[in-house]
């Protein structure tokens, strides 16, 4: 028998491994006085980059950077300051080379955006010389 399915496939905070809060500032606004669509890349970024340099979890090992090759965003509803946004976050798939996560941003308790980045491995940073 297989297990039950959720017939409602709305993201749910409680969906994410990895979560954030975060607040919603003044200057995320447009003119409209809504959160600027560029600002949730933003947001996003947040969360992705806190979780990748968290060393715990062994994403981005020394000498190692991330390239960002796609980005996919979905808006769901307009976003207003002042408020509180939580971010959640999990792993769609790891590859050799590549890494997708999905991320969602919710405030009270309903989905704003959802966003799936595509990330490949492959830079090697260039540790600094120093001379004495």
């Amino acid at each position: 028998m297989n297990a039950p399915t959720r017939l409602d496939l709305t993201p749910r905070l409680e969906d994410f491994p990895y979560r954030l809060t975060d607040n919603v500032r003044y200057a995320d606004l447009d003119p409209n006085q809504h959160v600027n669509n560029a600002v949730y890349a933003t947001y996003f970024e947040t969360g992705r980059v806190t979780l990748m340099k968290d060393r715990s979890y062994g994403l981005t090992p020394d000498g190692l950077a991330w390239i960002m090759v796609r980005l996919d965003m979905h808006f769901r509803s307009e976003l207003r300051w002042p408020g509180t946004i939580e971010m959640g976050l999990g792993l769609v798939k790891f590859g050799r080379t590549s890494v997708t996560f999905e991320q969602v941003v919710f405030c009270d308790g309903k989905v704003v955006a959802a966003f799936q980045p595509w990330l490949r491995r492959g830079i090697e940073i260039a540790q600094p010389k120093f001379h004495a």
